[in-house]
């Protein structure tokens, strides 16, 4: 018997899930994740059936110095070199307590799952743009959302998290039951235990604005100077993007959209269509629009605002934090995004912040609270390897040009695929998750896509 072979009768008599081993028919499908510009050469998979499951395996993986490495769709990839992939997908459970406002969900529930409960009762949770992740992987990063302007990162709004330790011991973990880990996991990874559910806040939304204004690229100035005088002045209920998009050729984009090289506003506001009308004034003042979205949005509905992949694609990433995003930096970027496409790029981003992210409170998780008032997100599709190179290096070029309004910070909720933990924490930060890493995790059962031991 081989080492594959014997590792694959192991693990099924350890757990009732489904377990793949290299040779397995299906195991090269089960390790791809989400995104394909990075290969996950694991040991095995394993598609864990319930909490009992987890628990199992984690205790299984001490005993053989074998590292476990959670996804449910696989949205932030690593090597994970010989470790076995822990799927998550059937710890989906959802539910809703509409009178104290709260949800509690599996680790494998995806957010439009959550967000289609939680419109029934005009409730939300904190989203980010794409509803298509699972809820606890975007809380465990931090979790930037559409709603963070109002009520802050999605992992300072989690009241507690089920999950098995390193010594295999399923807990419920809360402020007041484990300090030290509660604040570890709200924000700072997958790195100290396996989540099995989570339980977090939700927020009112009777009534919930948003969509997309697009205009031809050449409206670029126009539409930046609106953004930055809406931006300007906004209140917290409002989250406004600025995004420069080179649409690829697809098939299944319509004919107006392909190959079209365009600026767009992305908008949400909490709050009544008349309002929102008188606050994105500014922008109805600027003529060529070719699209616009806007109205009243169903919760449930919000990842149609982006419109983002919902099948796997190959990408490279980069992200920033502005200290400052005065006109002077404005002009750098659009200057350095060259006047027609901003290709090989896909999308250049920046996300107006504030709000409750930049408010401290003794509360906050490893995540923090960002002092940034806008972020800088840039985002290539990778259709050949060969293609990598040049997204990387217009990636780099174009935060050269604004790198004296960088604050040199990098949100960990929008890593990219190969930064590392230390450029997200400040130093105090993560000398803490180090430190709880090592006490509770000191065979290194549990590997992240970004380890805060390096």
């Amino acid at each position: 018997m081989n080492d594959f072979s014997a590792l694959r009768s192991d693990l099924r008599r350890v757990v009732r899930g489904r377990v793949f081993v290299s040779g397995d028919s299906g195991f090269d499908d089960a390790r791809a994740p989400w995104d394909s510009a990075v290969e996950q050469r694991v040991k095995a998979v394993v598609e864990v059936a319930d909490a009992a499951d987890v628990a199992a395996l984690v205790g299984y993986a001490r005993e053989a110095g074998i590292g476990l490495a959670t996804q449910p769709l696989g949205h932030a990839p690593a090597s994970f070199d010989d470790a076995i992939l822990v799927r998550t997908k059937n710890l989906s459970d959802i539910q809703i307590f509409p009178d104290q406002r709260r949800a509690k969900v599996g680790s494998g529930a995806l957010w439009g799952d959550v967000l289609a409960q939680s419109a029934k009762h005009q409730l939300t949770g904190l989203p980010g743009s794409t509803t298509y992740v699972s809820t606890t992987g975007f809380t465990l990063g931090g979790g930037l959302s559409w709603f963070g302007r109002k009520h802050g990162f999605a992992a300072n709004n989690v009241h507690a998290f089920e999950v098995v330790d390193a010594d295999g011991v399923p807990q419920r973990v809360t402020a007041d039951s484990d300090p030290d880990l509660f604040w570890a996991l709200r924000g700072g990874g997958g790195d100290f235990a396996l989540v099995t559910s989570v339980e977090f806040d939700l927020f009112p939304a009777p009534e919930l604005y948003g969509g997309r204004i697009l205009w031809p690229a050449a409206r670029a100035q126009e539409v930046m100077a609106a953004f930055r005088e809406v931006t300007a002045t906004a209140p917290e209920e409002l989250s406004t993007w600025f995004t420069l998009i080179q649409f690829p050729p697809f098939p299944e984009l319509p004919d107006f959209l392909r190959g079209l090289s365009a600026v767009a506003i992305d908008v949400t506001y909490l709050g009544a269509t008349e309002e929102a009308a008188d606050l994105l004034a500014a922008f109805d003042r600027i003529p060529g629009v070719i699209m616009d979205t806007r109205g009243q949005v169903n919760i449930a509905d919000l990842g149609d605002i982006c419109a983002e992949p919902t099948e796997p694609t190959s990408a490279l990433q980069h992200t920033e934090l502005f200290d400052r995003f005065d006109a002077e930096t404005a002009a750098a970027l659009l200057a350095a995004a060259g006047p027609g496409t901003v290709a090989p790029l896909a999308v250049l981003q920046v996300r107006h912040l504030g709000g409750a992210l930049s408010r401290p409170a003794g509360t906050d998780g490893a995540c923090g609270h960002l002092t940034e008032p806008y972020l800088l997100f840039m985002l290539g599709i990778l259709p050949f390897p060969e293609l990598a190179a040049p997204i990387r290096e217009r990636q780099r070029a174009i935060a050269r040009a604004v790198a004296p309004s960088l604050s040199g910070r990098r949100p960990f909720t929008l890593l990219s695929h190969d930064a590392p933990a230390e450029a997200a924490f400040p130093a105090e930060t993560l000398d803490r998750l180090r430190d709880i890493k090592r006490r509770r995790d000191p065979q290194g059962v549990f590997r992240s896509n970004h380890p805060v031991l390096g």
